[in-house]
């Protein structure tokens, strides 16, 4: 038997978008899945199939979208130990490493957090969202390290998806950037949309993007005449854009080391190594880990926040290796250490 939420339109209602109208009709669903719904055909006005998301609808519109069962995915598990942190059976805590992807796609396709996910419990993890990614209610880029909540049933899924859907959700980051922040502690509040010139990448939206916000802080800055200044940040998202801080940071001019994608765009630093130069441009991951993550449990309604740390930051000149977590890069003349 199909499960089909019906719904009529009132008159204050009049003119909404399609997707808006389910989303403040239906709280206990994500934004993102309703609109997955209607683009795969799932929704009905007046009996007519829809496919736009933005579809106007007016006074008495007879709503209907249609909740498919949830599938079973086969993707193929991947022994790979994961760091957790928390677990009941409802939800999961999982300190994920650098250099994982959170779920499967283009180039990646069975070494991922979901495919490692499968190969714990492929039993006990939430089905409503995409078929590649069961369990996952958010996400944190493949080379940042940190905290992430995975969803062991459908209506944990839910929950969870409402309260990032809303903001409560308590993100913190730490990062070691380029420079010093000026001021070291405030508040960076943008639009940020798709970049117009690669649509992979964000950028700061000057009249169109959403809304985003992050609260910084500075913990520490070195200084030294053999490297360039780099600071020790924290920074707590009031907003979750995509690549929201790397975005801010190089809005800043203070991007993270480390970022590929966001580069430092730089003069030529005196005094210091050529090698070493080429080294801290050329490292394997951004130094940007997600530290904290706090909620309300879905289920029991408690309080939790969960803190992988405290991170510590101590830069040493004249020794031979960077290192950040478990990753150790070799390279001379300087070394870092983020150590959980």
């Amino acid at each position: 038997m199909k499960n089909i939420i019906n719904l009529i339109v009132k008159d204050y209602e009049n003119g909404q978008r399609v997707d808006q109208f389910i989303s403040s009709n239906k709280k206990d669903m994500s934004r993102t899945r309703i609109k997955n719904l209607i683009i795969d055909k799932k929704l009905k006005i007046n009996n007519e199939t829809i496919d736009n998301p933005a579809k106007k609808i007016n006074t008495n519109d007879n709503i209907e979208i249609e909740i498919p069962k949830a599938k079973r995915v086969s993707l193929k598990p991947y022994n790979l130990k994961l760091d957790i942190v928390y677990e009941d059976e409802n939800l999961l805590i999982v300190n994920k490493p650098s250099k994982i992807s959170m779920h499967p796609g283009a180039g990646e396709y069975d070494k991922t957090l979901v495919n490692a996910l499968m190969y714990y419990d492929s039993k006990n993890l939430s089905n409503i969202g995409d078929e590649v990614r069961p369990g996952i209610v958010h996400r944190i880029d493949k080379d940042t390290s940190g905290l992430v909540v995975i969803a062991k049933n459908n209506s944990t899924h839910e929950n969870l998806s409402k309260q990032f859907k809303e903001h409560s959700i308590n993100r913190t980051y730490q990062a070691l950037i380029w420079g010093k922040l000026k001021p070291q502690s405030g508040k960076i509040q943008t639009l940020i949309t798709r970049s117009s010139k690669n649509r992979q990448l964000m950028e700061v939206g000057i009249s169109k993007g959403k809304k985003a916000i992050t609260n910084y802080k500075t913990l520490e800055v070195f200084e030294n005449e053999k490297t360039p200044t780099f600071s020790f940040v924290e920074c707590k998202l009031e907003t979750g854009r995509t690549h929201q801080i790397r975005v801010h940071m190089s809005y800043k001019g203070n991007n993270i080391l480390g970022d590929k994608k966001y580069k430092k765009k730089f003069k030529k630093f005196q005094n210091i190594n050529s090698d070493l130069e080429k080294y801290i441009l050329n490292l394997d991951r951004q130094f940007l880990h997600a530290k904290t993550i706090g909620f309300v449990h879905p289920i029991t309604g408690r309080k939790l926040e969960f803190t992988i740390g405290p991170m510590t930051c101590d830069i040493v000149v004249d020794t031979s290796r960077i290192s950040f977590t478990s990753i150790t890069i070799h390279a001379p003349a300087i070394f870092f250490e983020l150590c959980i």
